[in-house]
């Protein structure tokens, strides 16, 4: 364990990049709600004009304001994180320090599974929490320019609570869904020699070329697609159900916007991990980090 910790410890020393990019993103974020004009139509905050925040929307408006600062990060989060990825053994190997490494009296299979797990769950957890940092600097200053009337359901411990169990909850479930996807890009890592980023594009290009030409059909482009889209929405409740969902009515009935009646009921475990894609994922993701402990035994500098 204590080799573990230190193997994560090194990721940051060598990645500044991990806690860096998430705090440009929350620096620029925060520069931009103090100094920018706050405006979300006429149904939420209008500074400039009358402040119009309609009553159903209160209770809400933490995980409303939380939601929208946390996707912001998290479009941005799996881009670093699959190039880390793709490149955390690779270099190792090219700029030679592979060889400092393996001279240590820390196996293959700790390294491997240190840097998947920052790449799967460790930078997750620093993109949230700076996330959930600039929601409360955001917050402050919505406050601030609302007053008490606008700002009520901002401060509630019982929402924030809520909040990050949802996200952790989404770490979790995400670091699970795209095991095979990590798998594949630590096994490229630590099998190419040159171009990471497209040996990791053209075998599954292959694949799905050779199974049109072949077969004529298109079962590994629609299962990659699912993989990469809309399957990860197996974690949770789907729109439509009202035990879940409340719809809400704003600006005199003209517009509609639905929010979750209650957060726990939002997620769906069961149905998650006892799905057979989640199941089959595991597998498939597991098979190649196993491969990718096994080059990484074999292979020593580029």
């Amino acid at each position: 364990m204590n080799n573990f910790t230190w193997l994560i410890r090194r990721e940051f020393w060598e990645n500044r990049a991990i806690w860096l990019i998430p705090a440009v993103i929350g620096g620029l974020l925060t520069l931009g709600i103090i100094w920018g004009h706050l405006h979300f139509d006429n149904d939420f905050f209008d500074i400039n004009g009358a402040t119009k925040i309609p009553l159903e929307i209160i209770p809400y408006s933490f995980f409303i304001l939380s939601g929208f600062v946390t996707v912001i990060f998290l479009v941005i989060m799996p881009i670093y994180s699959g190039w880390y990825l793709l490149d955390c053994l690779y270099s190792d190997r090219k700029d030679r320090s592979i060889l400092f490494w393996k001279s240590l009296p820390i196996s293959d299979t700790e390294t491997v599974l240190a840097k998947l797990a920052v790449g799967l769950v460790i930078v997750p957890l620093v993109y949230v929490a700076i996330a959930d940092l600039t929601t409360i600097v955001f917050g402050f200053v919505i406050s601030l320019r609302l007053g008490a009337w606008g700002s009520s359901g901002l401060w509630n411990p019982a929402a924030w609570l809520e909040t990050q169990v949802l996200w952790l909850y989404t770490i979790l479930t995400l670091a699970v869904w795209y095991l095979p996807i990590a798998g594949w890009f630590i096994f490229v890592s630590a099998w190419a020699t040159r171009a990471v980023i497209l040996w990791s594009l053209l075998p599954p290009l292959a694949v799905c070329l050779g199974e049109r030409w072949a077969f004529g059909t298109h079962f590994f482009g629609r299962m990659l697609l699912d993989r990469l889209g809309t399957g990860y929405a197996r974690a949770f409740h789907v729109l439509g159900d009202g035990s879940t969902w409340r719809e809400i009515t704003t600006d005199g009935g003209q517009n509609h916007m639905h929010v979750p009646v209650n957060i726990w009921n939002l997620m769906d475990p069961v149905g998650f991990f006892s799905s057979p894609a989640t199941l089959i994922g595991i597998a498939v993701g597991v098979a190649l980090i196993l491969a990718a402990i096994v080059l990484r035994t074999q292979r020593a500098e580029i």
